[in-house]
This record gives C-alpha cells, sequence and structure tokens, in this order.
C-alpha cells in the first residue's frame, strides 16, 4: 500500500520498527492543495510509549537523544517528511473498484408499511433475501459481473410501524453484504429513498422538504455506516442516498450541496475506511453532479455517481407511475431508425389514437405535439447516438474540470422497461439488448463503471415478475464482454 493509501485509511505505518507513529489525516482548507484536488496534514499522533519506541528503534534514539534532548521535534519532521511524499504522488482513488454490475431488487412483493412490525415482514432485510440463494449470485459473478449495486429502503427505520427493530435491521444489511461478498462479488450498499405513495408515508420527497426528517435520515444513514464500518473497504462501499429530488442547478443544487455534506460527514465519521458514493441532485441525474464542487469534500476514498434512462422515450415506455404522458406510449422500436418509417409512423398513430381515447381532452394535443417533439430529437442514428451521449459528455467535462478519475466514476442506473405490471406489452428482448449495449458501450469508452437496472421485475434483466426467467438477451450482452 502506497503511502497515500495508508494515510487516507487513517494510518500510517513504516518500517523498520514501525518509525512513523499512527496519523489520522484532515483535510486541508487550502486552496493549495496536493494534485490540485487534495492536501492532507497530520492532525493527531498516538502517543509513543517510551520504553516500547526505544526498545524498537524510536524516532528519539534515532535522530539522537530522547525527546527534548536537542533533536528535531519529532512530529514536525514526521510531517515535513509526509508533505514531501505527498507531493509526489498522485491523489489515489477508491478503495473499492468496480467495473460492472446489477442492481438488486429494493423490494419484491412491498409489503404496506402498516405491516412491517409483523414478525418476518422485514426479515431478512432486504427483502430478495428471501428470494434469492448464494447460487443465484454465484451465477451472476459468472454471468460477468463483478459487483451488486444493493438498494436498501431506508424508510422502515424513519416510521413507527417498524419502532424497535432498528439494530436488527442494521444487522441484516451487513450480513446480506457478507453474502454478496462470499459469491465472489463485491457490494455498493445504496441507501435508496423512494417516492411515498399508497401505503407509505415517508420517501424522498419528504426527506427533501422537513429538515427534521433529513435529520432523522441522517441518522440511519450513520447507524449504517457504523454497522458496515469493520467490512472490507476493497469489497463493501455505502452509497449516501439515491436520486434527491431536487432541481439540477441553482439555489436547489446549492440545497443539495449543504445536505450533501452533511450527510458526507456523518457516514465519513461512522466508516473511516469504505467507500462512499456520492451523486447529484435533480435524481442523481449528470447535470446534477456537474452542479457538485468536489473540492468541497476533500477525501479520495469516493466515488461519484449518476444515473442516465435517456431517451425517456424508449426507456420507460407503458410506466404508470412515471408521469400521466409515458402510461400511453408503447411500441416505438429501438432504435427508431431500425425499421422503415412507414412502420415507425403507423406505431405513433396507434400511440396517439390510445392518447385520444384515454387521456384528459385537455391534455390530448399537448400530448401529442410532445411525442412528435421526442421522436424528432431521436429518429436517426445520429440524433439518438448524440442523445445518449449528451449526460457522459456532462460528466466527462465536469471530471476534467475537477481532476477526477474515470476510474471513480460510476453510471449508477440505466435500463430499459421490459413489461410493465399489468400491461400485456413486452419490449422484443433482442431491442432491449440493443439498448443496454449502446450504454454499456458509452459507459466504458468514458472508461466509468456501470450498475444495470435491475435484477427482476419491470426492468429486470435476469428475472421478470414473481421469480420468472427473462429473456436471456441483456445477460447475453453482458456475458459476450468477457470473451
Amino acid at each position: 500500500m502506497t503511502l497515500m493509501g495508508r494515510l487516507h485509511k487513517g494510518w500510517l505505518t513504516a518500517a523498520p520498527g514501525n518509525w512513523f507513529s499512527e496519523f489520522t489525516p484532515t483535510p486541508n482548507p487550502s486552496p493549495q492543495g496536493g494534485g490540485g484536488r487534495f492536501d492532507w496534514q497530520v492532525a493527531r499522533r498516538r502517543p509513543w510509549r517510551n520504553a516500547e519506541a526505544n526498545a524498537a528503534g524510536s524516532p528519539s534514539a534515532l535522530w539522537g537523544g530522547a525527546r527534548g534532548g536537542g533533536a528535531y521535534p519529532w512530529n514536525l519532521v514526521c510531517t515535513a517528511l509526509i508533505v514531501l511524499a505527498l507531493s509526489a504522488l498522485p491523489a489515489q482513488t477508491a478503495s473499492l473498484s468496480v467495473k460492472r454490475g446489477v442492481n438488486l431488487d429494493i423490494w419484491t412483493t412491498w409489503p404496506q408499511e402498516a405491516s412491517w412490525g409483523e414478525p418476518g415482514v422485514l426479515s431478512p432485510y432486504p427483502e430478495w433475501r428471501k428470494f434469492l440463494k448464494a447460487s443465484d449470485l454465484e451465477a451472476l459473478k459468472a454471468d460477468g459481473f463483478d459487483f451488486l449495486r444493493m438498494p436498501v429502503d431506508p424508510a422502515p427505520w424513519l416510521v413507527d410501524s417498524a419502532a424497535g427493530q432498528a439494530d436488527d435491521l442494521y444487522a441484516a444489511v451487513r450480513d446480506s453484504a457478507r453474502m454478496v461478498n462470499a459469491a465472489g462479488l463485491k457490494v455498493i450498499v445504496d441507501l435508496h429513498s423512494i417516492p411515498a405513495g399508497p401505503g407509505r408515508s415517508i420517501g424522498t420527497r419528504e426527506l427533501m422538504d422537513d429538515t427534521g426528517a433529513f435529520d432523522r435520515y441522517v441518522d440511519v444513514l450513520r447507524g449504517l455506516a457504523r454497522a458496515l464500518s469493520q467490512e472490507d473497504p476493497s469489497k463493501v462501499a455505502l452509497e449516501v442516498m439515491n436520486e434527491p429530488t431536487m432541481g439540477c442547478e441553482g439555489a436547489d443544487a446549492n440545497i443539495w450541496s449543504g445536505r450533501l455534506k452533511q450527510l458526507f460527514a456523518a457516514a465519513r465519521a461512522s466508516a473511516t475506511r469504505l467507500t462512499l458514493v456520492l451523486s447529484g441532485s435533480c435524481w442523481s441525474s449528470a447535470e446534477g453532479l456537474s452542479a457538485i464542487d468536489p473540492a468541497d469534500f476533500p477525501d479520495d476514498n469516493l466515488i461519484w455517481t449518476f444515473h442516465s434512462y435517456d431517451p425517456f422515450l424508449l426507456t420507460h415506455q407503458g410506466a404508470t407511475w412515471a408521469g400521466d404522458f409515458i402510461q400511453y406510449v408503447t411500441g416505438i422500436p429501438y432504435p427508431p431508425y431500425a425499421v422503415p418509417r412507414a412502420e415507425l409512423d403507423a406505431a405513433i398513430d396507434r400511440i396517439k389514437a390510445v392518447i385520444d381515447e384515454n387521456a384528459p381532452w385537455t391534455r390530448r394535443s399537448g400530448m401529442k405535439a410532445y411525442l412528435d417533439e421526442l421522436l424528432a430529437g431521436i429518429d436517426t442514428k445520429e440524433k439518438l447516438d448524440a442523445a445518449m451521449e449528451k449526460p457522459f459528455a456532462t460528466v466527462d467535462a465536469w471530471a476534467r474540470r475537477h481532476g477526477i478519475s474515470p476510474n471513480d466514476i460510476l453510471l449508477g442506473e440505466f435500463g430499459m422497461i421490459r413489461q410493465e405490471y399489468q400491461n400485456p406489452h413486452v419490449v422484443p428482448a433482442a431491442q432491449r439488448a440493443a439498448y443496454f449495449g449502446d450504454m454499456i458501450g458509452h459507459a466504458e469508452r468514458h472508461g466509468y463503471a456501470w450498475s444495470a437496472w435491475g435484477f427482476g421485475g419491470a426492468f429486470g434483466v435476469v428475472q421478470e415478475f414473481e421469480g420468472r426467467p427473462a429473456e436471456p438477451d441483456v445477460l447475453d450482452i453482458v456475458r459476450g464482454l468477457t470473451k
């Protein structure tokens, strides 16, 4: 391990004879930081036990006498040596190194909040552990994934119905991470807030709008970080919040930056060795990430993440929970230019007929015009490629501006719906595979790690609903990457 590596883990030991005592790094607020990214200063040193130090070859013996007897003050000497060494070293990347992953399901059966206090409802946690075995995780490793992003809903820690289960839930999450590691996979434990809805009293919006609720969330993050703090930092990381629902720029972005500092501080204080995963506002979009100043987070053990489901018109066809327009849209092929224009136009006409039949009459003309506008932006290869590349270009420009390595950037979510629940339309498997192949290509050309959404359900790439296997086409794309 390099000197920088030992420092960012919070300790430093050098042979022979443990010449250096333990140090804790602290960020230097000076803009003159090493390498343009981070600077480090010695904050405190564990006192030497003089007898043990002298027996082992202590600094005072090595530098000509007991402390205070004419030798240079050892803490100043060490500080000078460290500064000189760090000035010659580039900033180190995160402890956790990942490449290709998939998101596990946050819930499978979606039990109502009122039932969370009943025996067995939340145990084991997260819920996927009730349905997946070690062999299922090992199969993902064999398919070519090297890590899993493990969404963990924070709501059970925030509501009265699950009161008294906090410690058990923390332990269950830790055990779930260990189960993933035992299958040969690394894991990002993702504290994954989601919108409130029927049967759910608290979600991402409530956390953003209510400072009391946000403060309780910070406490949950602190507890989860503490539970994971002793895990292997080369195998486990912690993501502090999923998709904050705030604006992409301006005042909202500034507010989120302040809250992200709170989350970062709480997680880092409780888990000093783990890689932390941070995102911008605006639903963890590229635009939200580009509004973050990494200098506000002086720590080189970070991964920066963003999500992209562009183009939304194609990736969310038929989704009833994603707005009042997209639920009427099904049957647009991917890529749109892959079929004759007459066939594409016929698909659009069918969608417009569904809008005329089902949408509120005051919205119909606007929805149809919006459909035409969105399609016009992606109906050729050049336009579609540009639309899909745009978030990557945004993140790339931000990373170059701030000296962030591609190795420290994660496309944390991307995906294409297979089938909305109870909707008969199924997106053809070959089209989904083409989309996943294109998105993976964009990510890997930029040198970014990625994790596909998701394991099962409406967007499932491994399973569809009720544990049934999904078509193998998307997994075949991943399997082909390792050949």
